[in-house]
């Protein structure tokens, strides 16, 4: 006897991941379900010819969306992960396992990412533990966009699997430039709209401190040339965000005078 798990995914233009995310889950997943942000490539086509159960709904956030995708699907346990992201075969036998009888609420794996063609084993990266299988009657996603994490209704215990979620993040620098201003700026308006200011002080101070925790405290310069990349682009990413929210701040007050 085996429980029943859905995996649950959410996708925008993903053709070039989904169909190695639906192939990595077969053996754990008794359902697929997929929610779309009206994809203009043929990541839906891909998904329903590899039997996944695909929905569409506009794009209003990660959480918001990670939450509506948990409302689809059939059976109280899911694993929720994204279109980049599968499990290595320990984690799948990890899951095999815990499917014969879900002993926990809640189950934790880590997280490695693959960079550029290479995985990522220190700095903040990694472990990069991740909550990510749960009886979703008990749980939601929160956090501020765009670093959602899922929240537990009481304080159950969580157990953690052997094995990690293999993340294949960027394949060039450029990528990771990008996707950093495009994320700095919707986490610059999450924090405005929690009421989070800052200061031309942290513009120096807090971009300084994320490049050391990362390449020293956590480690990074083990992952040579590219743990390097990664500290300064983590400290271009903590630095954007606050000149974003700072710019936001101004605007919001020249609007109140």
């Amino acid at each position: 006897f085996m429980e029943n798990l859905s995996v649950v995914i959410i996708t925008y233009n993903e053709e070039k991941n989904i169909g190695r995310c639906i192939d990595s889950i077969r053996r754990i997943a008794d359902e697929i379900i997929i929610l779309d942000s009206y994809s203009e490539d043929k990541t839906v086509e891909i998904a329903v010819q590899k039997g996944a159960i695909v929905k569409q709904k506009k794009f209003e956030g990660f959480i918001e969306k990670k939450n509506s995708v948990l409302e689809i699907a059939n059976y109280p346990y899911v694993l929720s992960l994204d279109a980049d992201e599968i499990p290595d075969e320990v984690l799948i036998n990890s899951i095999l396992e815990s499917k014969k009888q879900f002993t926990h609420k809640a189950y934790s794996m880590n997280r490695c990412t693959n960079y550029c063609g290479r995985y990522i084993r220190h700095g903040i990266w990694y472990p990069d533990t991740k909550l990510r299988l749960f009886d979703k009657s008990v749980a939601r996603w929160g956090g501020i966009n765009p670093h959602d994490k899922v929240e537990l209704s009481a304080s159950y215990p969580v157990k953690h699997l052997k094995g990690d979620i293999l993340h294949f993040s960027y394949n060039s620098i450029e990528e990771h430039i990008a996707q950093n201003n495009k994320l700095s700026s919707m986490a610059a308006s999450s924090l405005l709209q929690q009421g989070k200011r800052t200061n031309k002080m942290k513009f120096l101070v807090n971009p300084m401190w994320a490049f050391f925790l990362d390449y020293f405290l956590r480690l990074g310069l083990l992952d040579g040339f590219y743990g390097f990349v990664i500290a300064i682009n983590v400290a271009h990413f903590t630095f954007l965000k606050h000149v974003k929210l700072y710019r936001l701040q101004q605007g919001t007050r020249q609007k109140q005078i």
